[in-house]
């Protein structure tokens, strides 16, 4: 992807997800509290660096973009009012367009469902995906 291309896409995301990355202070309170940190390769806080540095190829390749339950507890965290989940949702849906479909269909989330998902995740997915 050229230079011109990833400002492009970058500057897509800050204005989508009106987040300040330059905000963070990189104390972690968001990734301590992210239900979803076990399954992801790179955590909240981290999504705000690399979204700061311009790190957007590597972070839209990883599928932690959709481990995210967009439930929000990053935000609620953060002493400075970053918010991650924002910045997630934002490079979902860059990824998601640049494909130019959804990434599941809701058809396809039955037959991921086990007991032990909690049922946010099923709502998250549903709205998430369906769009």
């Amino acid at each position: 992807m050229s230079h011109d291309k990833k400002q492009a896409v970058l500057d897509e995301i800050l204005r989508a997800s009106g987040v300040d990355v330059r905000k963070c202070m990189r104390c972690g309170k968001c990734t301590a509290t992210c239900p979803a940190f076990d399954e992801m390769e790179y955590h909240p806080h981290q999504f705000v660096y690399m979204v700061e540095k311009g790190e957007i190829d590597k972070l839209a390749a990883s599928p932690s973009i959709f481990k995210c339950l967009s439930c929000f507890a990053c935000m609620e965290r953060c002493p400075r009012q970053v918010e991650p989940a924002k910045l997630i949702e934002a490079v979902r849906l860059s990824v998601i367009r640049a494909k130019g479909a959804n990434h599941l269909t809701p058809e396809q989330i039955p037959a991921l469902l086990d007991e032990d998902l909690p049922q946010q995740a099923i709502t998250s997915a549903f709205r998430k995906y369906s769009k």
